[in-house]
């Protein structure tokens, strides 16, 4: 099965390449932690889009915490402007 998950905060610019791709290599790593695999992960300047597949005995909504808080908290790391901007 396949989810969509699209994540919006205040519609501020906050994605810029360096940020998306960072976005990118922190979700490579949540797939080797967790049994999620990233088909597709596209961001826009406002939002970000995931399409994503895990196993059956995992519940959506566990999977969207695991996805939100775990980029949430290594973005607002790596980048602490983010934080100002949101």
């Amino acid at each position: 099965m396949l989810y969509h998950l699209v994540c919006v905060k205040f519609r501020r610019t906050v994605f810029t390449r360096d940020i998306e791709n960072s976005l990118k290599d922190i979700c490579s790593e949540i797939e080797k932690q967790y049994e999620i695999h990233f088909v597709e992960i596209g961001a826009d300047e406002d939002y970000v889009h995931f399409l994503f597949q895990s196993v059956p005995m995992m519940l959506p909504t566990r999977m969207v915490t695991l996805i939100k808080s775990i980029t949430a908290r290594l973005l607002f790391k790596r980048y602490p402007e983010i934080q100002k901007m949101v």
